[in-house]
């Protein structure tokens, strides 16, 4: 993981403007998840939008990784290769990764979808969509990313889920993964977890379960999913620290 930048006003409008035209992206990639599509058409759509929007794909720089999103079926968490055999079905849950690199700083967001999933299913989405509504209000300066992580943990466990605690948020800008780690659960004490200064942006990231927390690497060497085989969701925005509060980069 890069080492933290801390971004000035002007580096935070740059990112802003990039993560105006990745929410954009997302909001179009979101309205074609449809049953009978698959991960693959999904993969061509975004790279098609990134070039119109004059970015590029952040995933594509990673070492060894060809794509400019990661698309998992239920069971999968992360990292999952968007192939044309990753077909969507009524009742599954879709979750989409990507990021956009633009005037040298990049921006990441995530979103899941589930296709006429039972209301099980539902409430369990809901609850990671609220879990990165009380994340983001934590990003204050003055507090602690012990905080973010608090408020992740509190509402995905009170709900009878479970927090992922082996993959973390992150910093991001001049890198897409930048120092400090923001994990999905308390760790340590909060004094001496790392306070939240203006100009700090952060890769917010909301991963959880129905079942365990613990998670296995698939054959692909990429896709990281529930060991248990339950249900997982992932929700992220990039959001910058200011003295005006929590400022969310990747909303339209």
């Amino acid at each position: 993981m890069d080492k933290q930048t801390i971004k000035s006003e002007e580096e935070i409008k740059i990112m802003a403007e990039g993560g105006a035209k990745l929410a954009r992206i997302k909001q179009e990639l979101e309205k074609n998840i449809k049953e009978d599509g698959n991960a693959f058409d999904i993969e061509n759509l975004a790279v098609k939008l990134i070039e119109k929007e004059g970015g590029e794909a952040s995933f594509k720089m990673v070492p060894g990784y060809s794509w400019a999103t990661c698309i998992n079926l239920n069971k999968g968490l992360v990292h999952g290769i968007p192939l044309k055999n990753v077909v969507f079905k009524k009742g599954d849950v879709v979750s989409v990764d990507i990021g956009f690199f633009y005037k040298n700083f990049h921006t990441d967001t995530s979103f899941t979808v589930g296709l006429r999933v039972e209301k099980e299913i539902e409430k369990f989405l809901e609850a990671g969509k609220r879990a990165l509504v009380k994340a983001i209000q934590e990003v204050s300066i003055g507090k602690r990313i012990y905080d973010i992580s608090g408020a992740i943990q509190d509402e995905i466990e009170k709900n009878g889920y479970s927090p992922i605690k082996a993959l973390v948020g992150h910093g991001v800008g001049k890198h897409l993964h930048e120092e400090p780690q923001v994990p999905c659960f308390r760790i340590g004490e909060r004094q001496i977890s790392q306070e939240i200064i203006n100009g700090l942006t952060l890769a917010i990231e909301v991963m959880y379960a129905m079942g365990s927390s613990e998670v296995v690497f698939e054959p692909d060497g990429w896709t990281i999913s529930m060991r248990d085989g339950k249900i997982s969701a992932l929700y992220e925005e990039t959001v910058a620290a200011t003295t005006h509060g929590p400022f969310i980069l990747t909303e339209a």
